[in-house]
């Protein structure tokens, strides 16, 4: 094979890549810096694509990529990284993307968050919700806020992912990882035998389905510090994506679970700043009494406007914190006209701002 894992490893780690992409009739190709660059070397042939994905697929996981057309896990790469990978079936044959894994953990201050973040973090009860797109740096986040809690306060975390990325060290917690598909059948079925084992704090990787969702509230509600993730952008569609999830009878009971469980929800998008790496920008909404009111009565139309005045508490519009990477120097402009939920008014309001040199 013209081509070896390990040595297209050892590329993505020397020319910083975050991403390797194995397809065929394509030489291998990195994303560097949020772009695509080939590998110089011949075109890979589909027998030789699909070497690499049997090779590499754990055992356990093949039967579920042939009768699902694609599978997920993570692996360990010597001591030099852990990577991410996603399998799959298309039109030409196989194919793979892995995803390499920061080898350490950020601080919170790293990632821009505010101290009323680790405030949540010491809650003892509470569901927080870190949401974004795909690739929007939510794993990493919620691998940060696991660190800190295991750092700062004693306890038992439990983690179900899928897979697990980030592997964590018991400090001062008691660290249990579960990987749905090798350890759990299920999310939902994870977090209902979390609550058997005595835990302090719950990671849900994904609330992805009806079930997860109940299972994720409930254990909010009766006393856990819950930390799940969402694909959803910004805090009115995170709250009604989690509503429009339950049939129309269950909807005003989840508005009043919502408004009493809900901690926090963490909207994230991720950058290209101009010195080439990535930097991340939030959306905060916490939750108050009039956001509350406001997920209870439906209305969550109105969650910007609470999230715009709530600066003194610690919540952060969006496009308040896209400015201020752009006055800081950080983004251009293009990239925040982008990712900013009105691109006229951040027009208007970048005008009057001078980026730092």
């Amino acid at each position: 094979m013209a081509y070896v894992m390990n040595q297209l490893v050892e590329a993505m780690i020397e020319n910083g890549a975050s991403d390797l992409h194995i397809h065929v009739g394509r030489s291998p190709c990195l994303r560097v810096n949020g772009d695509i660059v080939a590998i110089e070397g011949p075109d890979l042939t589909e027998a030789e694509v699909k070497q690499f994905v049997l090779t590499i697929v754990p055992p356990g996981q093949l039967a579920g990529l042939e009768r699902e057309g694609g599978c997920d896990f993570a692996f360990t790469f010597g001591t030099r990284a852990r990577l991410r990978v996603n399998a799959f079936r298309g039109h030409g044959g196989y194919g793979m993307v892995l995803r390499l894994l920061p080898s350490a953990m950020l601080t919170l201050e790293q990632l821009r968050l505010p101290p009323v973040v680790k405030d949540l973090l010491g809650r003892a009860r509470g569901l927080i919700l870190v949401t974004g797109p795909t690739g929007s740096g939510k794993s990493t986040t919620l691998a940060s806020m696991i660190n800190w809690i295991n750092e700062n306060q004693p306890g038992h975390i439990i983690t179900i992912e899928d897979p697990i990325e980030y592997t964590h060290k018991h400090k001062k917690c008691m660290i249990t990882q579960r990987e749905v598909g090798s350890d759990l059948p299920s999310f939902a079925e994870g977090v209902r035998a979390a609550l058997r084992q005595d835990p302090d704090v719950i990671l849900i990787g994904e609330m992805r389905d009806l079930e997860t969702i109940e299972a994720a509230v409930t254990a909010a509600e009766t006393g856990h510090l819950v930390l799940a993730t969402l694909h959803t952008s910004g805090a009115t569609r995170t709250i009604d994506r989690i509503i429009d999830a339950f049939p129309p009878g269950a909807r005003e009971q989840i508005r009043t679970q919502l408004s009493t469980s809900l901690s926090a929800v963490i909207s994230q998008c991720l950058l290209h700043a101009k010195d080439g790496s990535r930097v991340a920008a939030f959306e905060i909404m916490l939750r108050t009494d009039g956001v509350a009111a406001k997920i209870r009565e439906g209305k969550t139309f109105q969650l910007l406007t609470d999230i715009e005045t709530g600066g003194a508490r610690g919540m952060r519009p969006l496009d308040s914190d896209l400015l201020a990477l752009f006055s800081q120097g950080l983004v251009a402009e293009e990239e925040v006209l982008t990712y900013c939920h009105n691109p006229e008014a951040m027009r208007e309001r970048m005008k009057s701002t001078r980026p730092l040199s």
